[in-house]
């Protein structure tokens, strides 16, 4: 019996051998397979987690934006009532003075100025403010998920509150060179128009567009150049003494200008002048309706004197400038434009390439 079952075999011994091999392979390899598919399970619950983790540090640091810009409004409006101060000029027209219509002409000036230049620098700050707690919003994500507590961060604290500060270009040269620009435009478009002129709302839109051209079309100084020094003249002068700090703020300023020069922010930047501009006419619009008890074919074309748009205009500054829920910074905060740039910008500076 043994001896067949011997012989059985050596008969077949390759079959034995192949069929070894191929149970055997196919064991192996089933093993294999499930490790592999094990870890793949693993990675893509991993890479979830993560990026469930990212989008929450993403929408986090969205609001902080939001609470940034409206903590910032306030002093922005304080800065230009400041500089451009249309209280005085009303105050001392209540005195009925000799040289009326002297104030009456810097008046309007001054009112159609500044609420242009609050407008311009609104904008600005939302955009400028989304870009820089991005960029700083990448970085900190990187730093929390970095697997070494040795490795040097990449925003230290000293260093986020030294590059944030640099928002004060904004609130100080830079809205100061803006208002001379505002202003010269202004005088070039009304400085001519006679307080007696009447406006419809498109021919204040008109105006307004002519003024915002000028503004716009000077190539020495692009819109950007309000946002931020062209160089920090504090740290050049500690050029031979640096600290490490410093250097990273540097590179983080660097990185900023890098992104204000390119055709995304000018481009997140239009739309929300387009749309601030457009939420102040809205505004303004009511003013220029009759009252019902006075029916006209089309009343969105009644107009009023240049002399009763100014008040109007110059009281616009505290709709613009609101750190209060208003409909003005709302439409700003809310753009799809201004959230897809933000998306991109965070996107940037969170990957681990960067």
């Amino acid at each position: 019996m043994l001896y067949s079952i011997w012989n059985f075999v050596k008969r077949h011994k390759r079959k034995f051998i192949f069929t070894g091999a191929v149970v055997g392979g196919a064991y192996f390899l089933g093993r294999y397979a499930q490790k592999k598919i094990q870890a793949a399970q693993e990675k893509e619950a991993s890479e979830y987690l993560a990026q469930a983790r990212r989008q929450f540090h993403f929408e986090s640091n969205q609001r902080t934006c939001n609470m940034t810009v409206l903590s910032m409004l306030p002093p922005l409006r304080d800065a230009i009532v400041s500089q451009l101060n249309s209280e005085s000029l009303t105050t001392l027209l209540k005195t009925r003075p000799a040289n009326k219509l002297e104030i009456w002409e810097d008046l309007k000036i001054i009112s159609f100025t500044r609420t242009i230049v609050a407008v311009y620098s609104t904008c600005m700050l939302v955009v400028l403010l989304r870009l820089q707690l991005n960029i700083i919003g990448g970085y900190l994500y990187l730093d929390s998920s970095s697997c070494s507590p040795a490795a040097p961060h990449l925003a230290p604290p000293d260093v986020q509150q030294q590059y944030l500060s640099s928002i004060q270009h904004l609130l100080g040269d830079g809205l100061t060179a803006l208002m001379s620009a505002v202003k010269r435009a202004v005088v070039n478009a009304l400085g001519s128009v006679s307080l007696k002129t009447s406006l419809c709302l498109r021919e204040l839109e008109e105006q307004l567009n002519w003024i915002r051209a000028e503004v716009e079309s000077d190539s020495r100084r692009p819109l950007s150049w309000y946002l931020l020094a062209a160089e920090e003249e504090a740290l050049a002068e500690q050029a031979c003494g640096l600290t490490p700090d410093d250097g990273i703020t540097i590179r983080l300023l660097n990185e900023t200008r890098d992104m204000l020069d390119s055709p995304d922010f000018s481009l997140v930047l239009t739309a929300c002048l387009h749309r601030g501009f457009s939420r102040l006419l809205d505004n303004m619009a009511q003013f220029f309706q009759r009252p019902a008890s006075e029916p006209t074919p089309d009343s969105a074309l009644d107009s009023l004197p240049l002399a009763k748009i100014i008040p109007i205009i110059n009281g616009q500054i505290h709709s613009v400038c609101s750190d209060s829920p208003s409909y003005f910074v709302q439409d700003l905060l809310t753009n799809n434009q201004v959230k897809e740039f933000a998306a991109n910008v965070y996107e940037t500076f969170s990957s681990p390439h960067q």
